[in-house]
């Protein structure tokens, strides 16, 4: 028990320290892949070619001076950030970022909330998985709505009400396009929907079998974790920096950290849900191979959101609404009928 234990300790500690990596370095990323698209330098003073830029600006926010404002409600505005930033952070235990391995002779799936069973000789994991990551990630805007309240400034409120109106109506088109996939898989453990996506070199990834499905929900993904072009809670030409204005120093980077953090987690997700998750040529007969490649589909599509960033403009909110009500929302239901019917003809 005690070996147990220990193991899941060193995967909790190893994922924990894998996303921070993956945050701060995705912002140098972003900042230099910006600047490459649009014909810039991009940071490049801080060590060298910019390595240290994420590091300099750790120490700069840690140092800045914590400001809460006077007229604002204090126990709210301080616990807002931790509210946003954990779920961003703990979805990451269903998620399957290899196969099993063997350590010290105990069979260690690559998953934190998984365990290998020595009589079955399977691995079982939460067999909802993806109803827990879609019931972490809806918390997180409880963070954002709390920030623009308690700050007790118009922009802030703006942000936080604009915050929560785009959150939930792109999780429910978010969540409506995945049920294809639950309807091919039959199964919401993840671990098993990857399983079913090994063979045929990559062939049997359920992005060839439901592409509009995964288009949606990338698009409905990137709403909900206000990234561009759907920003409109941060706007900062227009809403100076929307419901974190009041915000300064650590409490700020949490908001920082929690957005690029649900990136990682979305990236991650689709990657399971579509591409196989760490599936790819030997990675079962050589296991470490399998987060080599869940990383690299990770980082691929954490490119595509940077490629968004820097070529999109931003939707007006009037836009936004009508693009996830009258034209996502629509598109999923009408592709889970699709997928049921063509599915009762096959089967």
């Amino acid at each position: 028990m005690i070996h147990a234990l220990l193991l899941d300790l060193v995967k909790i500690v190893s994922v924990i320290g894998v996303v921070l990596g993956l945050v701060s370095y995705t912002v140098l990323a972003e900042r230099r892949i910006c600047a490459w698209i649009q014909d810039r330098t991009g940071p490049n003073r801080v060590g060298y070619g910019g390595l240290l830029q994420p590091i300099a600006d750790g120490v700069k926010l840690f140092f800045k001076e914590e400001i809460v404002p006077s007229q604002a409600s204090t126990f709210a505005f301080l616990i807002a950030p931790l509210i946003a930033l954990i779920p961003a952070f703990i979805t990451f235990a269903v998620i399957p970022f290899g196969g099993t391995i063997e350590v010290m002779g105990y069979k260690v799936p690559l998953q934190i909330a998984a365990y290998y069973d020595t009589t079955a000789h399977q691995v079982f994991d939460v067999n909802v998985g993806v109803l827990y990551i879609l019931a972490m990630s809806s918390l997180g805007v409880y963070g954002i709505v709390l920030a623009g309240w308690s700050s007790n400034s118009k922009y802030s409120l703006l942000g936080g009400l604009g915050a929560s109106a785009q959150m939930i109506s792109y999780e429910l088109s978010a969540g409506l396009a995945i049920v294809s996939v639950f309807m091919l898989s039959g199964t919401l453990s993840l671990n098993k929907i990857v399983e079913l996506q090994s063979g045929l070199g990559g062939f049997e990834w359920y992005l060839f079998k439901q592409p509009l499905a995964a288009i949606m929900f990338f698009i409905c993904s990137l709403a909900e974790i206000n990234r561009t072009p759907f920003d409109l809670p941060e706007a900062e030409t227009e809403l100076v920096s929307g419901f974190c204005t009041e915000y300064s120093s650590m409490k700020y980077a949490m908001f920082f950290m929690a957005e690029y953090a649900n990136m990682v987690t979305v990236c991650a997700l689709t990657a399971t849900l579509f591409l196989g998750g760490w599936n790819g040529p030997l990675a079962v007969a050589v296991p470490l191979l399998g987060p080599v490649y869940f990383i690299a589909k990770v980082y691929f599509l954490m490119f595509v959101c940077m490629w968004i960033r820097a070529t999109l403009p931003r939707y007006r909110y009037d836009q936004l609404m009508h693009l996830g009500w009258k034209v996502l929302l629509p598109l999923s239901l009408a592709n889970i009928v699709v997928t049921g019917i063509i599915g009762f003809f096959i089967n």
